[in-house]
């Protein structure tokens, strides 16, 4: 699947993803990215739940393989180290900011929160990993770049073959 191409959902889609969450899916308004095994690993959500309340989360990591290599590279440390860089790289700053105003362009676009707060941080520090990684794996390298460092990091251990 390309990066910003989105697929309408499956009821077998639905299925895995329930699976891999462990929960019936919220929001759900297309697969934003699958692994190479062909699930879902990344899907797109209204801006909204069901009820009307915020779900600021647009893309949501599905992949629980992923799900869990991402959260080593918290436990390691790297949102810490990504954050004090921040501070120090102006240009680094700019990119992320960049990342931070497309990911509320392409949520307004579907429902305006109403807010400047995006996901994972953005833009003053890198909060959670799992939205780094989904952002840069639903739009493709170059839009996230702590997104694409953290799959850069997990290169040799996702993606690889069949994860289900």
């Amino acid at each position: 699947m390309t990066a910003g191409i989105r697929e309408a959902i499956t009821e077998l889609d639905r299925e895995v993803i329930a699976q891999q969450l462990g929960r019936p899916p919220r929001a759900l308004r297309a697969i934003a990215h699958r692994c190479p095994s062909g699930h879902p690993s990344v899907v797109q959500t209204a801006p909204r739940l069901e009820d009307g309340t915020p779900f600021p989360t647009l893309y949501y990591l599905t992949c629980p393989r992923l799900t869990a290599l991402a959260s080593r590279l918290e436990a390691d440390g790297m949102m810490r180290e990504q954050t004090a860089r921040l501070a120090e790289d102006e240009e680094l700053a700019a990119r992320y900011l960049a990342a931070h105003r497309s990911y509320l362009a392409e949520r307004d676009a579907i429902d305006s929160l109403g807010t400047e707060v995006s996901a994972g941080g953005m833009p003053g520090r890198v909060k959670c990993l799992h939205v780094h990684i989904a952002h840069a794996l639903a739009c493709g390298p170059g839009v996230n770049p702590f997104g694409d460092e953290a799959l850069a990091a997990l290169a040799s251990d996702w993606p690889a073959g069949d994860c289900a």
